[in-house]
């Protein structure tokens, strides 16, 4: 037995699933998760000494890599300092004023713990400002694991939902519109039978939940306009492509601007930190300054307010972002390159620094193409990249993430092998 399995065994007798979150579960690929011991630049190192080229990086946290040394000098002489205060500090000042230069829509923001948190704070946030219960949502879009937003579609796509957790209970998961990705229509729908209830809309302006999924033309720019005619709010989920996709994330990329935004990940350097931020006349309805409760015992901790603002300044060095975006597209195009040559069938959708590599479909617009996507032949792929020292997300939908770490070789690397495993593959 190997080391990684007999810890899973024994993290299987105390914790759920024996893992704290369930995706590291591999229950989607099947076998036992590898424990890592270590982690440094573009690799993993599992418990029995493997080495592996990693494509998780903390589910897109670390795009500056594992370990980097400046991150941790400037964690290890924080952290002597020590490591909570139940403050303020200066540094979440430095961090909120660096967040507000990079989004010009965020003009005020609130740091929190979690995405969880941030999404659920944010939604608390636009029911208060509007007086509307209703929120939208759409189908594949992932904002943490608040009641409210575990919901998903009905028997067709304009409907209330029923809740996908049980726990949840129907009256709270009925407060979710649910709508279709990149189908306008469905929003149109729902603002007309629902005209004047609906307090906000909140999406994954890149979806990163359901496979790397980008927004038709158009679709992010008439969501705006519909969202501002109706009265309602426009919510960016940015925990992902927040600090990943531009300076600015989505916002920059698309040129546009929303209501209120979420952030994390990247934000917190690889430590626990988020955010959600907005309009000054909407952030100052947050206690003390207006009646929306709002609180965290470890917000604004001042390790990962730390490593946030040193990845920060990471990513302002020059050419950081052609850097993400040539590697993403040299491995983006490598994947493609090989199924073409090994006559697999399959489509590997990118924006920026994020991907996914999808089996059996030609193309993956939306949610109802991404399901079906080969779910069987993701899982050889991932298990045969594995034996050949690279580690892809451990489902077929969630996004691969490419850093400032990964050098042209760990790129080359990683193509070879796939190209190694297609031409084995029997279908």
């Amino acid at each position: 037995m190997t080391n990684s399995a007999e810890l899973y065994t024994r993290a299987c007798k105390s914790i759920p699933g024996g893992v704290n979150s369930p995706v590291r579960a591999w229950r989607a690929v099947g076998g036992a998760p590898r424990f890592i011991a270590r982690a440094e630049g573009c690799k993993v190192y599992d418990v029995d000494g493997r080495a592996y080229i990693d494509f998780v990086n903390s589910w897109g946290a670390l795009v500056a890599g594992h370990a980097h040394p400046r991150v941790v000098a400037r964690l290890q002489e924080a952290a002597s300092r020590g490591t909570t205060y139940g403050a303020p500090t200066e540094n979440e000042v430095k961090l909120a004023e660096e967040i507000r230069r990079r989004f010009p829509s965020v003009e005020k923001l609130r740091l929190v713990s979690s995405g969880t948190e941030a999404t659920m704070s944010a939604l608390r946030l636009a029911r208060a400002w509007t007086r509307r219960d209703l929120i939208v949502k759409f189908d594949g879009c992932y904002h943490g694991h608040a009641d409210g937003l575990l919901v998903r579609a009905g028997s067709g796509v304009a409907t209330l939902s029923l809740p996908d957790s049980p726990g949840v209970p129907p009256a709270v998961a009925q407060q979710t519109l649910v709508a279709k990705f990149n189908d306008i229509g469905s929003v149109e729908e729902l603002l007309a039978r629902h005209r004047g209830r609906i307090a906000a809309a909140i999406v994954e302006p890149v979806c990163g939940n359901m496979g790397v999924v980008p927004p038709r033309n158009g679709f992010l720019e008439k969501l705006r306009a519909l969202t501002q005619a109706e009265g309602a709010l426009l919510i960016f989920d940015e925990v992902i492509t927040g600090f990943r996709l531009a300076r600015g994330g989505a916002q920059e990329l698309y040129g546009l601007s929303a209501d209120l935004t979420c952030l994390g990940k990247i934000a917190g350097g690889g430590l626990p930190l988020a955010a959600f931020g907005g309009r000054a006349e909407l952030m100052d309805l947050l206690a003390p300054e207006g009646p929306v409760y709002q609180a965290g015992t470890l917000s604004g901790n001042p390790l990962a307010v730390t490593a946030g603002l040193a990845t920060l300044e990471i990513l302002a060095e020059p050419g950081a972002y052609e850097r993400l975006e040539q590697s993403a597209r040299r491995l983006a195009d490598g994947l493609a390159e090989a199924l073409a040559r090994r006559r697999l069938r399959g489509a590997v959708n990118r924006v920026g620094s994020m991907l996914t590599l999808f089996f059996g479909v030609e193309r993956v617009e939306d949610i109802d193409q991404a399901r079906k996507a080969d779910t069987a032949m993701f899982a050889r792929f991932f298990h045969g990249m594995l034996d050949r020292g690279v580690y892809f997300p451990p489902s077929q939908f969630e996004a691969a993430f490419v850093s400032l770490a990964h050098a042209p070789r760990d790129i080359e690397e990683t193509v070879a092998a796939f190209d190694d495993w297609a031409g084995r593959v029997t279908i």
